[in-house]
């Protein structure tokens, strides 16, 4: 949560982070009356922050039905008794307050919602513009005009990308002409988010800043149409399971901890083929872990690249050094429907095994330039297609991470430095080819480092690439 980020009489508008996923929710009030905008999974932030601004909350609105996150919508509505609203064309399985087009909503007597159609994430997204005073002072726009940006017009599936992209073209040039240039622009993705098309480094903006600023309002619906499509990367497969979850109406999550796990039936787990994730830094787990256990560390992208990565439905448990690192943990799986991990343990490794632990070395992009000159190596770029095709080490082998755990038998039987962008993806990578025996060397460094060591660096079409990104 951070401060305020508008409060002009009486509105207050606060933004509930959510770093990483990439999205913001919203409470606005009047010192009195609360609505919520977008609300993620874990309601009991939207409840605190209430409960600090002694507000009451009497409205929930989406802009969408999500994508990317589990929407924490109907469970709070529920609980304060506030009303849902939601388009009435989604089909969705609970009982919600429908709104359309046009409608408005008188909040309070300060406080009044009109929403205003803007199909192009989806057919039937919203946004909603916030007047004081009869007077705009801020559009939550959800997936549909954001910073620099637009969201994506692919999630719903290619056979819609070519009517949703156009139609997310008209939405910006809507919400450009019906609203003063000081108007506030709120989105709900861009900070991150895969659900955005590009990603942008602003925190705040207008609708007067946008016109100046974003593509979608500077080019032609041509140029604009055709720029996002060729910039469009893969995205997290667990996206695929959202839409249905907030479709059938999400309830409040379990938080409270998982059952304790003995060495013994962490073992018996991992030998099941089920997921027994290391929540510790890359540097902890590289230099001591249980072996076959896998390593997303809650240091960076964690609840997006486990969910992209694990077969939907996997037993998962948890390592973290201690509970709150696991509940850390749950409470980002949750908000993309990973509910109740089948058990946890706590401590180091040296309480989760009996076994010696497995390990495997660190180095840096000016290592692996002087272990070239002295022998041969495989180097593993984990990175996604289009950051391997704008550059990379000559002759590396690219299988994106996400593919990693179905190909892991392609890595090949060598002493193999794997790497990516930052580190992070390269530790769970490592994570994986330890669990399979491999002899590896995980980079943990800053791929920018890598031309400035001497290695030689090339780029290429993606037609032309070895080993291509398949799930594109």
């Amino acid at each position: 949560m951070t401060n305020p980020i508008h409060t002009v009489a009486a509105p207050t508008i606060i933004p509930i982070e959510t770093p990483t996923l990439g999205d913001r929710s919203y409470l606005a009030h009047d010192g009195r009356v609360a609505l919520v905008v977008d609300p993620q999974r874990d309601i009991d932030r939207v409840l605190d922050l209430a409960a600090a601004e002694g507000v009451r909350i009497t409205h929930v609105f989406e802009t969408h039905i999500h994508n990317d996150y589990i929407t924490g919508g109907l469970a709070l509505a529920r609980k304060t008794g506030a009303a849902y609203l939601v388009n009435g064309a989604d089909e969705v399985a609970y009982d919600r307050t429908p709104i359309a087009d046009g409608d408005e909503v008188q909040v309070s007597p300060l406080l009044r919602m009109k929403a205003i159609a803007t199909p192009g994430h989806t057919f039937t997204h919203l946004s909603y513009a916030l007047t004081s005073n009869g007077e705009p002072v801020a559009v939550f726009t959800g997936g549909s005009l954001l910073f620099g940006a637009t969201g994506r017009p692919d999630l719903l599936g290619h056979e819609h990308t070519h009517d949703l992209v156009h139609a997310q073209y008209h939405s910006a040039q809507r919400l450009a002409g019906e609203l003063p240039d000081a108007t506030e622009v709120l989105p709900t993705h861009g900070f991150g988010s895969f659900c955005s098309a590009t990603q942008s480094d602003a925190t705040d903006s207008t609708i007067g800043q946008e016109k100046q600023n974003n593509p979608v309002l500077t080019a032609s619906e041509q140029d604009y149409v055709d720029a996002l499509l060729e910039g469009l990367d893969v995205y997290p497969a667990y996206y695929v399971h959202m839409a249905p979850a907030n479709s059938a109406g999400p309830i409040e999550p379990d938080l409270s901890l998982p059952a304790q796990a003995e060495p013994a039936e962490l073992r018996r787990r991992i030998e099941a083929g089920e997921w027994v994730v290391d929540l510790r830094t890359r540097t902890a787990f590289a230099a001591g872990h249980v072996p076959g256990s896998l390593n997303f560390g809650l240091d960076g992208g964690f609840a997006t690249y486990l969910g992209w990565l694990i077969e939907w439905g996997t037993p998962l448990t948890l390592l973290g050094e201690t509970k709150a690192d696991v509940a850390k943990a749950q409470r980002e799986l949750v908000r993309i429907g990973i509910d109740r991990p089948a058990a946890a343990a706590t401590g180091s490794p040296q309480d989760w095994t009996d076994q010696p632990l497995a390990s495997f070395p660190r180095a840096t992009f000016a290592d692996l330039d002087q272990v070239r000159h002295h022998r041969d190596v495989v180097i593993l770029d984990v990175r996604r297609t289009a950051e391997f095709t704008s550059a990379r080490i000559e002759g590396a082998l690219n299988i994106p991470l996400h593919e990693l755990p179905k190909r892991v038998h392609e890595v090949p039987d060598a002493e193999v430095w794997v790497h990516c962008a930052g580190g992070y993806r390269a530790s769970v990578a490592a994570s994986f080819l330890s669990a399979a025996n491999k002899k590896l060397v995980a980079i943990d460094d800053t791929f920018d480092n890598a031309k400035a060591t001497g290695l030689h660096l090339v780029t290429d079409e993606p037609a032309n690439a070895p080993e291509l990104d398949r799930a594109r």
